[in-house]
């Protein structure tokens, strides 16, 4: 009755293969995210990203603190001490730039502290 053969239909139109959930969770919230990947045996399944790490800030001028690496809090604990911290009095908490800063006011406060000394017992 029709013209055309009934299997061209079938071979020519696929259908776009399901991919379902491999959690229990059904949300697309952050902790959900994910993306297509193909198996070796053909099939489509979701791959589970995980959250990106943030790199360290320096607590004074809110800077990311350079050679520490972006790390989730889970990641970090079992990191060695090397990779957490740079070695110099601060390090890992301030960047050069404050603790720099930080000392040179230290220095300027005692050497203040001295001069006034000095003042006064020049008044007397």
């Amino acid at each position: 009755a029709c013209a055309y053969d009934r299997s061209f239909f079938f071979n020519s139109v696929k259908m776009a293969q399901r991919v379902t959930f491999r959690r229990r969770l059904p949300y697309n919230t952050q902790s959900n995210r994910r993306k297509i990947s193909k198996t070796p045996g053909g099939r489509l399944v979701y791959l589970y990203q995980k959250k990106q790490g943030t790199v360290p800030a320096c607590g004074d001028c809110k800077n990311k603190l350079q050679g520490i690496k972006a790390m989730r809090p889970k990641k970090l604990m079992s990191v060695s001490r090397r990779q957490k911290t740079v070695t110099r009095a601060y390090g890992g908490s301030r960047c050069g730039r404050c603790v720099r800063e930080r000392i040179i006011r230290a220095f300027l406060i005692e050497e203040q502290k001295i001069v006034a000394r000095v003042v006064k017992a020049n008044k007397k």
